[in-house]
């Protein structure tokens, strides 16, 4: 029995061609411990296949939006705008929860005033194996300038989501998880994680972080212009951080020059002349 006294959860599911998975997303919130939940899935354009299992699952989801392809921050944005609940979690369709992972996140908010958000570890699952954890260690502002310090699939106050404008619809290459969770955290306040794997994330060749990884630069260099105030605030301890997050890039990229003046070490000025400029207008 849902008690008064709880407040509503609505549980956002984007959900883009994953006729495999969205089933067990869906009972994974069903299944949850903390029983105040709706459950939003907006549907991004997906094949037919997909279309079909959303139908069959329309008694277990309280709303199903159907839209043309916008990407998965329209999608979440469209779940968000029509949700009920004060506060908003975020799950992909080819994951899953842990049953508590909701009652155990939302002791935090009741408990700590200056949560922002809440997070917790990750079983990594590669087919039908968990193999490893992923372990993100929350924290404020300066540690999520630095890196995205929990999953983009967390617990989040509704209010503080429409104080920032939800996600940003422009960043379709990916990592938009992260510019959101800057956002949050430049309200102020820390993120906690739950140090136990309730949340399964889902490997997969063709995901979007994995298509991200191509774009890294590019990305990385849209979120520091975008927060450059935050990055300027910050400098003595996020510029350092910077500097080799762009190394290890170049490196990944394979455009590490072998010339006298990588080795007297030009190249790590190409970014330090980058963020000063930045830094400077």
């Amino acid at each position: 029995m849902v008690d008064k006294k709880d407040p509503l959860i609505s549980v956002i599911i984007s959900c883009y061609n994953d006729a495999d998975y969205i089933q067990q997303a869906v009972d994974s919130v069903r299944g949850q411990t903390y029983l105040n939940t709706e459950i939003i899935v907006v549907d991004d354009g997906s094949d037919v296949k997909t279309r079909k299992v959303l139908k069959s699952l329309e008694t277990k989801i309280g709303t199903l939006i159907l839209q043309e392809n916008k990407g998965v921050s329209a999608a979440r944005n469209k779940g968000i705008e029509v949700s009920k609940g004060d506060y908003i979690m975020i799950l992909d369709s080819d994951d899953y929860l842990e049953p508590t992972f909701l009652e155990k996140a939302i002791k935090y908010f009741r408990e700590e005033n200056e949560v922002r958000m809440v997070s917790c570890y990750a079983n990594l699952i590669y087919g039908k194996n968990k193999k490893g954890f992923l372990k993100p260690n929350g924290g404020d502002i300066i540690s999520f300038l630095n890196n995205n310090c929990a999953l983009g699939t967390s617990l989040y106050k509704k209010d503080d989501i429409a104080e920032i404008n939800g996600y940003d619809e422009k960043m379709l290459l990916g990592l938009e998880d992260w510019d959101f969770n800057i956002r949050i955290m430049a309200l102020g306040g820390i993120a906690q994680v739950i140090k136990e794997p309730l949340y399964n994330y889902r490997i997969k060749g063709n995901s979007r972080n994995e298509k991200a990884k191509k774009h890294k630069t590019e990305i990385l260099k849209y979120i520091v212009t975008k927060n450059i105030d935050l990055y300027k605030l910050h400098i003595e301890q996020t510029l350092p951080k910077l500097f080799f997050r762009m190394e290890k890039l170049e490196k990944e990229n394979g455009k590490l020059s072998k010339s006298l003046e990588y080795k007297c070490g030009k190249f790590f000025m190409a970014p330090l002349r980058y963020f000063k400029n930045l830094a400077n207008k």
